[in-house]
Parts: C-alpha cells; sequence; structure tokens
C-alpha cells in the first residue's frame, strides 16, 4: 500500500507494506505514480519518501511471479516511467533510507534529487542470486560513483554497501544514525519547502540536464537486457530458488 499526505506543502510519500519489506509490484508501481501525481496536484513544496516497518524497499515483489511468463519489458516500462515522473517532480524531493534499498527501491533513490540513508542500511545488487540483471539506473549509479572495478565488483559477488559506506563513495548525501534519520529529513525538506523553490526548481533542471542522457540511455539497454535473461535457464532457476527460499544452482545457460 502506498500513501500520500500533505501539510503546510510538505507531501510525504509512504511504502507501506513492511511485511514484504516494501517490495513493489506492479500494482504498487501504479499507486506510488499516482501518489506522486497527487502531491504534484497538491501544489507540494517539497516531497519526502520513506518506508514504513524493517527496509525503505527491497526490491520487485517477485512472490508468485511465473518467470516463464513474467512480463519484465512491461514492468520495467513502468518503473522507468515512474522514474522519470519522480525526477521531473517540480519541487525538492528527499528520501530517507533505512534497511533494504535494493533493485527498484535503488532507482527510487536514484530519482530523488537528495538521499539521506540511516548509516546501517544496506544498498546494492543482489542479483547475483537471482539469475538477472541489475536494473532502474543501477549501472548507470554505480559506474559513474564507483568507476568499473568497484561496480562489476558488487555485481558479481552480491555484496551490499552500508549507508556509511555508500555515502563515503559518494553514492548520496549524507548518513546518519538509523533513530536519527526520519526526523533530520523532514527537517530538511521542511526548510526546502519554505524556500526559493523556484530557484531551487532552475537547479534542479540544470542537474537534470547534465545527468539525463546517460541515465535514461542505461535504463533503456537494461530493460532490454533483463526481458532478454528472462529467457535463460539461470533467471528461471534464480526465481525459483527465491521464491523457495533455497539456494540456487546455476549452470551458465
Amino acid at each position: 500500500m502506498i500513501t500520500c499526505s500533505v501539510d503546510d506543502g510538505l507531501a510525504e510519500i509512504v511504502l507501506d507494506a513492511p511485511e514484504k519489506l516494501n517490495a513493489l509490484s506492479l500494482e504498487a508501481i501504479a499507486e506510488l505514480d499516482a501518489a506522486y501525481a497527487e502531491a504534484e496536484a497538491s501544489g507540494a513544496r517539497a516531497v519526502v519518501l520513506r518506508g514504513e516497518g524493517r527496509a525503505f524497499c527491497a526490491g520487485r515483489d517477485i512472490a508468485g511471479v511465473d518467470p516463464a511468463t513474467d512480463d519484465v519489458r512491461g514492468y520495467l516500462g513502468a518503473v522507468e516511467a515512474l522514474m522519470r515522473r519522480m525526477a521531473a517532480f517540480p519541487a525538492p524531493t528527499f528520501a530517507a533510507v533505512h534497511g533494504a534499498c535494493l533493485g527498484v527501491g535503488l532507482g527510487l533513490a536514484i530519482a530523488t534529487d537528495v538521499v539521506y540513508v540511516a548509516e546501517t542500511a544496506k544498498v546494492g545488487s543482489p542479483f547475483a542470486n537471482l539469475g538477472a540483471m541489475l536494473d532502474s539506473g543501477g549501472h548507470a549509479l554505480l559506474y559513474e560513483r564507483l568507476g568499473a572495478h568497484r561496480a562489476l565488483d558488487l555485481i558479481y559477488t552480491g555484496e551490499l554497501l552500508t549507508g556509511a559506506e555508500a555515502v563515503a563513495a559518494g553514492m548520496f548525501s549524507r548518513s546518519v544514525a538509523a533513530d536519527e534519520l526520519l526526523a533530520f529529513t523532514r527537517e530538511r525538506a521542511a526548510r526546502a519547502a519554505a524556500g526559493p523553490t523556484q530557484a531551487f526548481l532552475a537547479s534542479k533542471r540544470l542537474i537534470d540536464k547534465l545527468r539525463d542522457e546517460r541515465l535514461w540511455r542505461v535504463v533503456a539497454e537494461e530493460n532490454r537486457g533483463q526481458a532478454e535473461l528472462r529467457d535463460t535457464a539461470d533467471y528461471r532457476e534464480g526465481f525459483a530458488a527465491f521464491q523457495e527460499k533455497r539456494k540456487p544452482g546455476f549452470t551458465g545457460s
């Protein structure tokens, strides 16, 4: 479930499915897109995105998904449309990231202007265990911020960075103690909402021009590559192993 509330010009959008670590189904992606549309229609002067429970967003919700018939391209197309809406939101946007921030969750962070993370958050690419590839703009983020060698190291191993490590590597803005994260993010978002938001928006548009060409080109290539991987034996095995809560047995086919 996705909720949106607006108070004194500050919108707060909440991923509220803690039992599944806020993993996002196609329906939830549509709800999140609608929440950003609602916030924009309200005239919100800043946005905070957060997750309930133990995680920000653990990625895609693949419970019950049959990899043999999975419409990967359709799902990732919806994610790309959501990310584009988020990135183009006509006011400053902030994310408070704690716990798992993986896959699509990482994409939500990439599409947000300012990301504050809990020091203990877990960020990265767990796709080595799924027979799939990192998506939602993750390749652009890892390559741009970490370089080719470190990016591929994390992709090949599936190892995750803590929030503190991600900030030290330049991936996000600041890391704070987990119990201070939400108040910290709300305070800075409220400060932005009370500021010269037209000037902020002018700077946001300029920054977007500098980064968007690479980001959206990479997202399109990720969508194509993920759709092609759907037809591999390893992709089907990775999905089945995740759903059955066992270790996958990959064959390279």
